[in-house]
């Protein structure tokens, strides 16, 4: 028997940054979310995403990450940063290319021209 993997959990404001993430993925957020807990409503195609509150504010890069990926690389980089994203640098890399953007509590992830 083997592991699965059941979902990522980030620690943040949970509601505020599920609902982020939420529009972000065109997901809805589970109900009972608060800002000590959220999770996005698992489509069961995908791991589930929950959000936990912690007291500590982030202090170092991220050890791990999201990588997204779109066809519509430039359009959903427009509608990340107008769901509050911000963009931190752009990486050119042979004939592959990403942005890495910070959510709005400063949690950096990959968008993938795809």
């Amino acid at each position: 028997m083997s592991n699965t993997v059941y979902g990522v959990s980030v620690a943040a404001d949970a509601e505020k940054l599920a609902h982020f993430w939420a529009e972000d993925l065109r997901q809805d957020v589970a109900p009972g979310a608060s800002p000590e807990f959220a999770t996005l409503d698992p489509d069961g195609a995908t791991p589930r995403l929950s959000f936990h509150q912690v007291p500590v504010p982030k202090s170092v890069k991220n050890r791990l990450h999201l990588d997204l990926i779109s066809p519509a690389f430039e359009a959903e980089s427009q509608r990340l940063i107008a769901l509050g994203a911000s963009r931190i640098r752009d990486v050119p890399q042979g004939s592959a290319r990403w942005t890495t953007f910070a959510d709005p509590e400063g949690n950096e992830f990959d968008l993938i021209a795809g």
